[in-house]
């Protein structure tokens, strides 16, 4: 069984830690005493307070700290990392190549997730390094189908990948939370037409998965009939243009994690 490390136990890999600890034996490192024995006992697992010994005991190494803090850790351990390690980067703006260049021999996969994942319904985006080979990916891919769907990518895409499922979830609570508003202005109760907005939007992405060959544009044709209450709405949305409001939301939001990985 190999032995997964995770460099950083916030709640993103607290999310990763608890979906995989009863198949995998899995440690954690955080950066003082009290916040090691506090995510140890948060999460069930044995948590050092020394990443040199975590990468020493790791077959696979999350690096899983803030992107401010990944290159000094990673200076901290480069001389550890022998080519039988993993080491998986989980840190926003951190280039592959950044880290290459600092773990010369290692075997290393990026990826991108989404706080979902906190809930079992998390994204993620995975490239790999010039080193990982494709069981690396598929083994990544496995561990991490508990809390979610992966998508292969290259690095180029993984910003977009960033603006679309990493930043994402803030931009659909900001609609649901806009639709659940007006609901309340109109004259329903807010927590009722939030539960309203929520549980249709859930609905409405399941309905998505579940299409098969049809197109996204049947599915919102088949609730829009024309001439209808929908129909109406659609027109209403493609008069502000909805379309490039999204392009403009996805686009900056991209243009943003490129600049953090400079």
């Amino acid at each position: 069984m190999k032995k997964i490390g995770f460099i950083g136990c916030g709640k993103m890999a607290g999310a990763i830690i608890s979906a995989i600890k009863e198949d995998y034996n899995v440690i954690g490192s955080e950066i003082n005493e009290e916040f090691a024995k506090s995510a140890s006992q948060r999460l069930g697992i044995e948590v050092y307070c020394d990443n040199r010994k975590l990468a020493q005991d790791s077959d696979v190494i999350f690096i899983a700290t803030k992107p401010n803090q990944a290159i000094e850790v990673l200076e901290g351990i480069k001389d550890l990392i022998t080519p039988e390690k993993l080491v998986v980067s989980i840190c926003a703006g951190i280039t592959l190549v950044k880290i290459e260049n600092i773990l010369l021999n290692a075997r290393l996969i990026r990826i991108m997730p989404n706080t979902p994942a906190l809930v079992k319904l998390g994204m993620f985006g995975i490239c790999a390094g010039s080193k990982a080979t494709d069981e690396d990916v598929k083994f990544i891919e496995n561990l991490l189908s508990s809390i979610g769907k992966c998508i292969d990518v290259t690095e180029k895409q993984m910003d977009i990948v960033t603006a679309i499922s990493g930043s994402g979830p803030a931009f659909f609570y900001q609609v649901i939370e806009d639709m659940a508003r007006a609901g309340e202005k109109l004259g329903l109760e807010y927590e009722k037409s939030l539960t309203l907005a929520t549980q249709t939007a859930l609905g409405s992405a399941q309905m998505i998965f579940n299409r098969g060959e049809t197109p996204v544009q049947t599915l919102i044709d088949n609730v829009a009939t024309k001439g209808g209450c929908t129909f109406v709405g659609i027109q209403e949305m493609k008069k502000y243009n909805s379309t490039k409001v999204f392009y403009d939301v996805i686009d900056k939001t991209t243009q943003k994690a490129c600049e953090l990985g400079k």
